[in-house]
């Protein structure tokens, strides 16, 4: 069992940063590979981007390549996303989630997920 709590998200303006933090709880932490999603109102849930549990493997959507970087402290149960260069169309609930074994796009494969935290970006 992993429970999942996002913090981190705010109001920005367009340009600006963020760091986002998934902190978890249990002793695996490792064991889990980690996703960000995001959902903008009116809109379906989105990949983000994904950390395997040993930290080695990231992917990213193309939406985010460049501005955005996925790491992880599994000695402190936290991965965190670094949004850099925000844009309006940012703007969404991001969502954390868990699973063990690979990383993955799907969102509907992930078992644990966070409450989620809010990021607006204005222009």
């Amino acid at each position: 069992q992993v429970q999942l709590v996002e913090s981190g998200g705010g109001l920005v303006q367009a340009g600006g940063s963020l760091r986002l933090s998934c902190a978890a709880s249990g002793r695996t932490f490792s064991s889990y590979a980690v996703g960000w999603f995001r959902q903008a109102p009116g809109k379906e849930r989105e990949f983000v981007t994904t950390i395997s549990g040993s930290g080695g493997s990231t992917y990213y959507a193309d939406s985010v390549k460049g501005r955005f970087t996925i790491s992880r402290d599994n000695a402190k149960n936290t991965v965190y996303l670094q949004i850099n260069s925000l844009k309006p169309e940012d703007t969404a609930v991001y969502y954390c989630a868990a699973r063990v074994g690979s990383g993955l796009t799907n969102w509907a494969l992930y078992r644990y997920w966070g409450q989620g935290t809010q990021v607006t970006v204005s222009s």
